[in-house]
């Protein structure tokens, strides 16, 4: 069950401001924060677990007809995701966009050409949410891919972890 927290005025105005500084949604810039201190398998769960709620956020998006939010909750899934994957190979710590699809061809090595599908879905998600141009389809869409690129990096941590 995924928790909720509800955080306003200038404390919540900081957050946002210091997520965009660093170029990161809310979330990630949470989950960076609150795992730096982490072991990498450690911190490669929690990346997954966030990746997962947004997965959970973006459903609930779809169905209350918000896509552009929705959207956005699966560009960070997906981000997750490959930050996820990253901590439990080699655990790194990605600061970049230019990193991020360093690792995704990483991952796409290891589990297939499809990955590339799910990673450009998600990109066009990031850019649907800022010039909100695309439409509920295309973001169900969006999703079933995310989904999968989460699951398969969520299954990959639990099988690293247990190791």
């Amino acid at each position: 069950m995924a928790e909720s927290l509800l955080i306003r005025g200038r404390l919540a105005r900081r957050i946002r401001e210091e997520a965009e500084r660093h170029g990161l949604s809310v979330e990630e810039y949470l989950v960076e924060l609150l795992s730096r201190d982490l072991d990498p398998k450690g911190r490669a769960q929690e990346y997954v677990e966030a990746a997962e709620g947004l997965l959970e956020k973006a459903r609930e998006g779809l169905v209350g007809c918000d896509a552009r939010q929705a959207a956005e909750k699966l560009w960070g899934a997906a981000a997750l995701a490959v930050k996820a994957y990253a901590q439990l190979r080699e655990g790194r710590r990605l600061a970049s966009r230019g990193e991020l699809w360093e690792w995704k061809r990483k991952l796409e090595e290891e589990l297939g050409e499809w990955v590339s599908g799910s990673w450009y879905a998600a990109n066009a998600m990031h850019i649907c949410f800022y010039e909100s141009w695309c439409a509920e389809k295309d973001v169900e869409i969006a999703r079933e891919r995310i989904e999968r690129l989460v699951r398969e990096v969520a299954s990959l941590v639990e099988k690293g972890s247990q190791g």
